[in-house]
């Protein structure tokens, strides 16, 4: 190998760098756990370029792909009229009131947003799930977190959508496809109460919501994302809601969140350097059949 080959492929080795991606999944006022992992990536440095998410994960990921920092997001929640919210939570509430809040903070189209994002949401006449990529964003948004029956449908493009947990609750698959060589998913519902656990009127109400709700769970709708993910965060969150909003319980859900992600993260800095080590053999893969290339055309 010729000094000039050398040095082309040590700057390739060099130069190469992951595309990193997080997945950020379902779990309603669970969320504040996402915004508690963000900033202990931002700690170490770590920043994501391509960002997906179901539900609250749609909502954070988006913010992220805007550029909001975790403290930035913080600022957000503690702004909202958590008695005004409450008074929402109701069967077949409009969400519209969600997407004007939302709309001050993101608006435009999906298009316009500074990372690659796509939220997941899914459809009600089919049930089947789709990643969305393009559209208004607080609208999109608004369909990616209605989940039923506490909420309605959101339409757009003429399709009624509901919550995307119903069947991509961690869409990490969909990292892989937007061009992450490594993603990062984060489940805020690895640690759900057994039926055992919940109460008889909780369990009698979890029932009749079930049976009214116009989608259902499908059989992956967790387990894909935890085989597309590469390092699966999943904070405890065991003790709390999708409706636990009381400033408490958000800090706690916040702190939860950060120390599962500082816990995981020499596990994480493994992976990131194993996909240093692969994405740049890859390049030198190429960098050698494009001047094999060249060199037999000169031939």
């Amino acid at each position: 190998m010729g000094l000039i080959a050398w040095l082309k492929e040590w700057f390739a080795r060099r130069r190469r760098k992951p595309v990193l991606g997080i997945a950020l999944g379902s779990g309603g006022a669970k969320g504040l756990a996402h915004l508690g992992a963000l900033k202990a990536f931002e700690e170490e440095g770590i920043s994501f370029s391509v960002v997906t998410g179901a539900s609250v994960g749609a909502i954070v990921g988006a913010l992220y792909a805007k550029g909001y920092s975790s403290a930035d997001m913080v600022a957000i929640v503690e702004g909202l009229n958590r008695r005004e919210f409450s008074k929402n939570l109701r069967p077949f509430a409009d969400l519209t009131f969600a997407e004007k809040f939302l709309a001050q903070y993101l608006d435009g189209d999906i298009s316009s947003l500074p990372k690659p994002f796509a939220a997941w949401v899914t459809e009600g006449k089919t049930n089947c799930g789709v990643a969305i990529e393009e559209g208004n964003i607080a609208r999109v948004l608004t369909a990616s977190a209605a989940i039923p029956p506490y909420f309605r449908s959101v339409e757009i493009g003429g399709k009624k959508y509901y919550d995307g947990a119903f069947s991509n609750a961690v869409p990490a698959d969909v990292c892989k496809r937007l061009g992450a060589d490594l993603v990062i998913g984060i489940d805020l519902a690895a640690f759900l109460r057994t039926e055992e656990e919940k109460s008889v009127i909780s369990r009698l109400v979890g029932s009749a919501l079930s049976y009214v709700s116009p989608v259902k769970y499908t059989e992956d709708c967790r387990s894909r994302g935890y085989a597309a993910a590469d390092v699966m965060l999943r904070p405890n969150l065991h003790d709390y809601t999708a409706t636990d909003i009381s400033a408490a319980a958000m800090n706690e859900m916040f702190e939860i969140g950060y120390r599962e992600a500082k816990q995981r993260m020499p596990e994480i800095k493994r992976a990131i350097e194993e996909a240093t080590r692969r994405v740049r053999k890859k390049k030198v893969k190429q960098t050698r059949k494009g001047d094999q290339k060249k060199e037999g055309s000169r031939l």
